[in-house]
């Protein structure tokens, strides 16, 4: 029987599914373990909203659960010795050297996790694969495992499906929970914990390599989705057609549905990207190209997606953005949430830096220095134009002469153009990328609009 858990990686992944089964398990302690002292320091903190992951519902489930059966520390040692089940829940980035540059993934914090466990491990112990990784992990980590101190281990992968911004609610009642694995007494064991708070007909048992491709395809299958309504929604510009009613027309079709039919900047985020890459990188290593190069398309289009956008602004400037001040509003990729990987406001406010632009960019949950450090490390704060952070939504707007919604907050959603109008220099525009805001307002107080899907002559 599970008396004691712990979690390799205390970030998006690890923090917030560990507190919810801390929640919903109170008779397992469970320890979320970290070399990141800054990290684990602020999820200590007793001031719950400088949590390193912002989610809504997250504050509750800490306050209810941390410092009880739940513990935030960097004593990797200590918590592996008495562990009886190991959650690895590390970062997988996309490898930017060496074989597999640029598609593969880079499991070098796996290996390290791996190697640890095998040092300190004691007994028999299960290690769950939690985070997205390649087919066949599980057997490179059993091959580490094996060169340990000779105790007992058994690999099995536990995905999270989990959508940031709704995280907890999607823990807390996930439409499934898969357990692959080939020792069945792991998996009813892992099962059982699970059974405390999902019915057990949502509990799914594989093996443990179709575990590992199904968190690959499921994310694959979503950006893909995104990227077909994106190129849809720029035919509609085109023909008059109205992105909004065409959403509504192919989203009653229950063979479809009208989940991931929003329009938008493209997908962003930590797993879309990496995981497509990874599964056309696997693809190439059997050999099939066709597939390969199919999943590739949709990076590529998502790209496009970005590309265009900024071009449109750019246009409707008459080419020209040198000197403008532009308000973007919205730097994490979507709402109810601060993780800005891959969000498709970095390369959007590259592209408008680049053509001269002065940015002014606010966002209610993404910070000035995460905001920097994005747009330095991906080389985009050396250019003809400029970019800054601002708290306030109306200095960011004060004699603007174009306002980017780039993210689809709620305060968003209820912005006052008869106010905002005002304090914006003319001619002005309102570009809005999710189709969120009220441009009938905008309009009719004096301003320029433009949205995703819809045509100028509509």
């Amino acid at each position: 029987m599970t008396e004691q858990i712990v979690c390799i990686g205390a970030g998006y992944v690890g923090g917030p599914s560990m507190a919810v089964m801390a929640d919903r398990c109170p008779g397992i302690d469970i320890k979320v373990v970290d070399i990141d002292q800054r990290r684990i320091d602020r999820w200590n903190n007793l001031d719950n909203s400088d949590l390193p992951v912002y989610e809504p519902g997250l504050e509750e489930v800490i306050k209810r659960v941390r410092g009880k059966n739940l513990t935030f520390t960097t004593d990797l040692k200590g918590c592996i010795e008495n562990a009886d089940m190991v959650f690895l829940s590390v970062n997988t980035p996309t490898k930017n050297y060496g074989y597999g540059a640029g598609q593969a993934a880079d499991l070098s914090y796996i290996e390290g996790a791996a190697r640890q466990i095998a040092e300190y491990g004691k007994g028999q112990t299960i290690v769950v694969e939690r985070s997205t990784l390649p087919v066949r992990t599980a057997e490179a980590l059993q091959t580490i495992l094996k060169q340990g101190n000779g105790e007992s281990y058994k690999i099995l992968s536990n995905p999270e499906f989990m959508a940031e911004g709704t995280a907890i609610a999607d823990l807390q009642k996930p439409d499934r929970v898969l357990v692959g694995g080939q020792c069945s007494e792991s998996v009813e064991e892992l099962a059982s914990i699970y059974r405390n708070w999902v019915p057990n007909d949502r509990i799914l048992r594989t093996n443990v390599w179709s575990a590992e491709l199904s968190k690959l395809t499921a994310n694959a299958f979503l950006a893909q989705r995104i990227s077909s309504i994106n190129s849809i929604a720029a035919l509609c510009e085109k023909s008059g057609a109205n992105i909004k009613e065409v959403k509504q027309a192919i989203g009653a079709d229950t063979r479809i549905g009208s989940f991931f039919l929003n329009p938008g900047p493209g997908f962003g985020g930590s797993c879309f990207k990496k995981d497509i890459l990874n599964l056309a990188y696997l693809a190439d290593h059997f050999g099939l190209m066709e597939v390969a190069n199919y999943w590739r398309s949709v990076l590529e289009l998502n790209e496009w997606t970005q590309h265009r956008i900024a071009q449109i602004i750019s246009q409707k400037f008459f080419g020209t953005l040198r000197g403008k001040k532009i308000a973007v509003l919205g730097f994490a990729f979507k709402a109810n949430t601060n993780d800005t990987r891959e969000s498709p406001a970095i390369e959007l406010c590259a592209k408008l830096i680049q053509e001269g632009a002065n940015l002014f960019i606010h966002d209610p949950k993404v910070s000035e220095d995460e905001i920097k450090r994005e747009l330095r490390n991906n080389g985009h704060d050396r250019s003809v134009g400029s970019y800054q952070y601002e708290r306030e939504l109306n200095r960011a707007v004060e004699d603007a002469h174009a306002v980017v919604l780039m993210t689809d907050w709620d305060e968003y959603r209820r912005l006052d153009w008869s106010s905002l109008a005002n304090r914006m220099k003319r001619p002005a525009w309102v570009f809005d990328t999710r189709g969120i805001t009220n441009l009938r307002e905008a309009a009719a107080n004096g301003l320029e609009t433009w949205e995703v899907g819809c045509g100028d002559h509509q």
